[in-house]
């Protein structure tokens, strides 16, 4: 693709190789190149290097070429970029939910140590595909986990097929205040084999926020879990979740990292019952690979340091691929 030169005050016109002219815009200001060509065209290698730039850095938000908002999917990575960076560019921590806006594909691995001996293995952790299809609205379809148990005969089967929605209510970047503020709406639906499902549709509202210092952050959640039959005395009740993650930032893309893991149950089959687990680990990204795409990984141990917990550790790894 090819391009005349773009000064103030001349038509620029947009050629493809065999001369067609497919694009043109009267230039008034000097702040264009590939600004201007992802506008148009609807194309996003321009904002893609941009964003690569504001996250590698660390920085506020880069000169962005903005939505058109008459190509809903030729503006979608325009739309994504924007929203980005309106928003820390901190990690997705190992457990905790970001209350960030991702666009990615992620896949977890967990070996839990459970009371007896036993040991339950998670493939994919009931991660998927994470998408911003409007501004500040995030939507994740996860994909149901493989769980396994090393039980004799062995266990396995299905998790439940999981959704979430996050609604991003407040943000500033780095060089606006460092600050996020977002709402979620998890469901999860009894799809799942006989002994993996929850049985029931469960509900989750939650509320997240996180804020920064420099190469330092935290980002923590708080949630309850309510299943359709919340109000049954011998069901799971309706616990009540918080999680929250301290990082620090280390030569742009080493990420290290503890996280607290509380459970309460108010009710339900473990009322009285109450968990705490501590979540040390690292995370190593983005990663650049092509363009856009780009490669998250890291690891943690995961231990339980209250008493009779539903289990005593766990290791979690994580591979993500943002775009």
């Amino acid at each position: 693709m090819e391009y005349n030169a773009c000064v103030r005050g001349r038509i620029c016109y947009f050629r493809r190789p065999d001369g067609r002219i497919i694009g043109q815009k009267f230039i008034t200001n000097m702040k264009l190149n590939r600004l201007i060509l992802a506008t148009i065209l609807g194309t996003q290698f321009a904002i893609a290097a941009q964003a690569d730039d504001a996250v590698a850095g660390g920085g506020g938000a880069p000169m962005l070429a903005q939505p058109t908002n008459n190509n809903y999917f030729g503006d979608w990575f325009a739309r994504v970029t924007k929203t980005q960076a309106e928003q820390p560019h901190w990690i997705t921590p190992l457990v905790t939910v970001t209350p960030r806006l991702e666009e990615e594909f992620r896949y977890d691995l967990m070996s839990e140590s459970l009371p007896g001996g036993k040991t339950l293995t998670i493939y994919g952790g009931g991660k998927g595909l994470e998408l911003i299809p409007f501004e500040r609205v995030e939507v994740i379809i996860g994909v149901p986990a493989w769980e396994s148990e090393n039980t004799s005969p062995s266990k396995q089967g299905w998790a439940d097929e999981s959704f979430l929605i996050k609604y991003r209510l407040l943000s500033a970047n780095e060089k606006e205040g460092n600050y996020i503020l977002t709402a979620f709406f998890g469901l999860s639906v009894p799809t799942g084999s006989a002994a993996y499902s929850q049985e029931h549709y469960v509900f989750t509202p939650t509320l997240a926020f996180g804020k920064g210092w420099g190469d330092f952050d935290f980002q923590s959640t708080l949630g309850v879990s309510i299943p359709d039959n919340g109000s049954d005395s011998k069901g799971a009740g309706t616990p009540i979740l918080w999680n929250t993650a301290f990082q620090y930032r280390v030569a742009k893309i080493v990420w290290p990292e503890v996280e607290f893991n509380y459970t309460d149950w108010p009710n339900g089959k473990h009322n009285g019952m109450d968990q705490l687990f501590v979540t040390p680990g690292i995370v190593i990204g983005r990663i650049p690979i092509a363009g856009r795409l780009g490669l998250t990984i890291g690891a943690g141990y995961q231990f339980a340091v209250t008493d009779k917990p539903l289990y005593h550790n766990n290791f979690v790894l994580t591979a993500r691929l943002p775009f």
